[in-house]
């Protein structure tokens, strides 16, 4: 897969904005619970009050908070709180505070000063225990008073104030007792408020302490109903927002992935066809055509589809999963440890399905190339199957292959159906842990119910986060395989390649050719095909080879346009070795008509222009003309313009033998190929060919493969070949005096009469 990594270089500009928008995307989700826990623990439970940090607050019940303040902390608390006060205020703005705050005409206020948040939330921690306390002795009275008296028991600690701490009236004003205590008494109920709620979380004590402000704003003439109601609104406009910015980055996110897969999945097919087409006989060898074409349709389809869900979740599920983590420890660390319990468990599922799955995942493409090759020969070997009445065996042959995938294909999906629903169950069951767990944390006052709620939510989110990379990882083994088959393709090493410092043709010399010392080897073999092959072609002549199979013929010929390159020795064209010169100029001297006649979907036309764009019609005329296509040309209803289907599957293998040599007719090139071309053609149609050609190729260089001995008897040279050696070399006249092998293969195709008539 690192392989493939470095064709991402191109979009990496597209790829640094997709993470950037995922973090975008993640911080939006992961704080959405953190809004919703406000509107339960704030806006529903507190009533809309934020902290234990009064906005306005009576001067009375201002005194005495600061009863329970350190002298430092009381300096802080003074230093952001204002008096308001009607004797002190101008007519003006006594009315705009009066509509504000209505108790104002009858008792003076303190208003808090700042806005900054990091006073305020300093003042929280100062102010939520007094608070709390002088809210509880207000509910409680003296009972409340005498349970935060330290050592009630003790006489000493009784309150001197005349008259004995239990004979001390229940409808007596608390404060008013405090307020005769001495200095370490009031330290005593200070520790002892301290003691109390040591255990307490700051959330609950600044919880339990707005609701002394909620109703000390009721006092006031706030209306609470409204506070309350437009926290809950502005919590939950920005809630709305925060989910349209998320779902506007998955929107821009997956725009961004798709279109770096897809063009990911481009530039790779365009660089395996683009490799292939350079690749030499050699390298072709060590592929299957239907592996090339599993690699560069399907197997590249599997990377592609892998880099859409990579930059989708693979990026996005550990930035979700670590702010996660970060937010649950920050929310609640005392149930930290069922995050632990649950990643556990997903990892333990993951780890025993995948060691299970990844074998199975590493065979499906060799099950793959197996359909497609069985496929391919099958659709191409029609004819001969019905011919040989093997139907029933090859549907067997493919049943075999399709079981094979089908099975493995099945228990890759079974593993996998399995995973789903044990995510699910394991996320059900932590849900159900977190509520058991957190309704007793809730009851014991040691968290608030949006906490728990905002816990939820993120373990699901941490959850969903392996979850996704699960997904991925299913698909990670069979994108790894085809990668790797991809990059073995474009890493393969081409053999025949352009000299660094190309030389040029001889322009004294048009379509010479001279083989010296010659001798070739395919890769692999443990002996030399071609030995000391050694001959000259010279332009305005014919010559042609002939041989038994497997003699070397078309190896030679092979050997011409840089097929393969000799093993020893050299082959020179116009004086120059053609291993010196560009490949493209090398080919563009000659005009090749292979074996099998190959056509390609377009029209006849498109078919013969294919070596020359730019042929004109009169041009293309003449080459059919030569190559006796016209007669079935202007039997079709459109001419040039008829349709040739995939493979020329749709004419004769005579008609695609001719339009094959129409093709390099139409070239004009120095020097004509002819690969056992007019094997296809009946006796009349190749003499009217051959003799056709004579004319046209007088000035060039032709060298034809035969099998047939009437092609080639009116060669200018004729080199019979056996066993990779040069047997014979003349004229058919000097061939049949002294060369035997020459002689077996004429009087085997003709008789003497025959021979002697030619």
């Amino acid at each position: 897969m690192l392989k493939i990594i470095k064709h991402l270089k191109p979009f990496m500009a597209s790829i640094i904005l997709v993470i950037g928008l995922l973090f975008v995307q993640a911080v939006c989700d992961l704080s959405l619970p953190d809004y919703m826990s406000n509107i339960v623990n704030i806006g529903i439970q507190q009533g809309g009050v934020e902290n234990a940090v009064p906005k306005v607050i009576r001067k009375s019940e201002f005194d005495k908070i600061k009863i329970f303040l350190s002298e430092d902390d009381k300096k802080k608390v003074e230093d952001n709180y204002v008096l308001l006060d009607k004797k002190n205020l101008s007519k003006s703005e006594l009315e705009d505070y009066v509509k504000q705050y209505p108790l104002l005409n009858s008792e003076p206020l303190y208003k808090l000063n700042t806005k900054d948040k990091e006073k305020i939330e300093e003042l929280n921690s100062i102010l939520g225990k007094p608070v709390l306390a002088v809210g509880g002795i207000e509910k409680g009275g003296i009972s409340a008073l005498s349970s935060a008296m330290p050592g009630a028991a003790s006489e000493k600690n009784k309150i001197n104030v005349g008259k004995s701490f239990t004979n001390i009236p229940a409808n007596s004003d608390p404060f008013l007792i405090i307020s005769k205590m001495t200095k370490e008494q009031i330290n005593g109920i200070k520790d002892k408020i301290d003691d109390k709620f040591k255990d307490m979380p700051d959330s609950m004590i600044t919880q339990s302490a707005v609701t002394f402000i909620h109703k000390e704003y009721q006092t006031i003439g706030i209306d609470t109903d409204k506070l309350q109601s437009n926290f809950i609104l502005t919590a939950g406009g920005k809630m709305l927002l925060l989910a349209l910015l998320s779902m506007v980055a998955t929107v821009i996110v997956g725009l961004l992935s798709a279109r770096v897969a897809a063009s990911l999945g481009k530039n790779l097919r365009q660089k395996v066809f683009k490799k292939v087409t350079s690749f030499s006989n050699t390298e072709f060898d060590k592929f299957s055509t239907a592996s090339l074409i599993t690699r560069s349709t399907n197997d590249i389809q599997q990377v592609q589809t892998l880099m859409v869900m990579l930059l989708r979740i693979v990026f996005y599920a550990p930035i979700l999963g670590i702010g996660g983590v970060i937010k649950v420890l920050n929310t609640d660390t005392s149930m930290g440890w069922i995050i632990a319990v649950a990643v556990m468990a997903i990892l333990t599922l993951v780890i025993v399905l995948f060691s299970i799955a990844i074998p199975k995942f590493k065979s499906v493409q060799k099950l793959v190339d197996r359909i497609n090759l069985i496929t391919r020969e099958s659709l191409i070997g029609m004819l001969v199957i019905r011919a040989f009445n093997t139907q029933k065996y090859e549907e067997k042959k493919f049943e075999k292959a399709n079981q094979d995938l089908t099975r493995t294909n099945l228990v890759i999906s079974r593993l996998m159906t399995v995973m789903m629903p044990m995510m699910m169950l394991i996320m059900n069951v932590i849900t159900v842990l977190i509520i058991w767990v957190g309704a007793h944390q809730v009851d014991a006052g040691n968290m608030q119910v949006g906490n728990m709620m905002a816990f939820m939510q993120y373990t699901m989110q941490i959850i969903m986060a392996f979850l996704m990379i699960s997904m991925v990882s299913v698909m990670l083994p069979r994108a790894s395989v085809s990668s790797q088959r991809i990059a073995e393709v474009l890493d393969t090493e081409i053999i025949i390649n352009d000299p660094k410092e190309p030389k040029k043709f001889s322009s004294d010399k048009k379509g010479y050719i001279e083989f010296k010392n010659v001798y070739f080897r395919y890769p692999g073999a443990e002996e030399d095909l071609l030995s000391n092959i050694t001959f000259t072609a010279k332009p305005g002549e014919t010559t042609a080879f002939i041989g038994s199979t497997g003699s070397g013929k078309s190896t030679i010929i092979n050997l011409i346009p840089r097929f393969y390159d000799v093993t020893n020795g050299e082959i020179l064209i116009d004086g120059t070795d053609i291993r010196h010169v560009p490949q493209k100029e090398l080919r563009e001297k000659i005009g090749y008509v292979p074996q099998k006649g190959i056509l390609f979907s377009g029209t006849i036309e498109s078919n013969i222009k294919y070596g020359k764009k730019d042929a004109t019609e009169e041009e293309i005329i003449k080459a059919g003309e030569i190559a006796q296509a016209m007669e079935f040309i202007n039997a079709k209803p459109e001419r040039f313009k008829t349709e040739i289907s995939q493979g020329g599957t749709n004419v004769s293998g005579g008609q695609k033998q001719r339009l094959s040599i129409a093709r390099a007719l139409a070239k004009k090139p120095e020097i004509f190929i002819f690969d056992d071309s007019f094997s296809a053609l009946d006796f009349k149609t190749d003499k009217a060919l051959r003799k056709a050609l004579k004319d046209e190729t007088s000035s060039t260089t032709v060298l034809i493969v035969a099998q047939r001995i009437s092609t080639i008897m009116n060669a200018d040279r004729i080199i019979v070949l056996d066993e990779g050696k040069i047997v014979g070399n003349g004229t058919h006249k000097e061939l049949m005096e002294n060369c035997e092998v020459y002689r077996q293969i004429a009087l085997s195709q003709l008789s003497r009469e025959e021979l002697a008539n030619e």
